[in-house]
């Protein structure tokens, strides 16, 4: 089974009117066991400064997830995403998802950050670290990109 880490942005999405029918599709992948979803306390406590009918959507989900907590390998490699320019300080939550996601060894992470996470530029940064650091190359998509179509 294919690990996926989905970050905060992807539980918000079931209400986001751009992003609802792509992540609904996406959670009834996890649903149907097509996907183990992998998410972290990162996103339990990102989670609870959104609105009521998301927080209720991630606890249903919870018990399809397998819930990894924030370690000093997860927390070195977000450094070395800073250091290594791919996001500025700011950007630190985005980077330790990307890094939860690699020291959780998931296939990928989708996720609806279109700035620091899912972007053409700071992929293939990611990888490279990844790489350097004795990670594998994580993939990085929307949940758009790897949810089924009819033929």
């Amino acid at each position: 089974m294919i690990r996926v880490y989905a970050d905060t942005s992807v539980f918000g999405g079931v209400f986001d009117d751009e992003f609802k029918d792509e992540t609904i599709a996406f959670f009834d992948l996890v649903k149907q066991g097509k996907f183990q979803l992998v998410i972290s306390s990162v996103i339990s406590r990102e989670i609870q400064s959104a609105p009521e009918q998301v927080k209720q959507f991630f606890k249903e989900m919870i018990t399809y997830a397998e819930l990894v907590e924030i370690t000093s390998s997860a927390l070195q490699l977000r450094q070395a995403y800073i250091d290594g320019g791919v996001v500025t300080k700011k950007s630190m939550l985005d980077a330790l998802h990307v890094a939860l996601a690699s020291v959780s060894r998931c296939s990928m992470i989708v996720s609806w950050n279109f700035k620091h996470i899912v972007h053409f530029q700071k992929i293939p940064l990611y990888r490279a670290i990844n790489s350097v650091k004795g990670y594998t190359q994580i993939d990085i998509y929307s949940p758009l990109e790897v949810i089924n179509y009819e033929s």
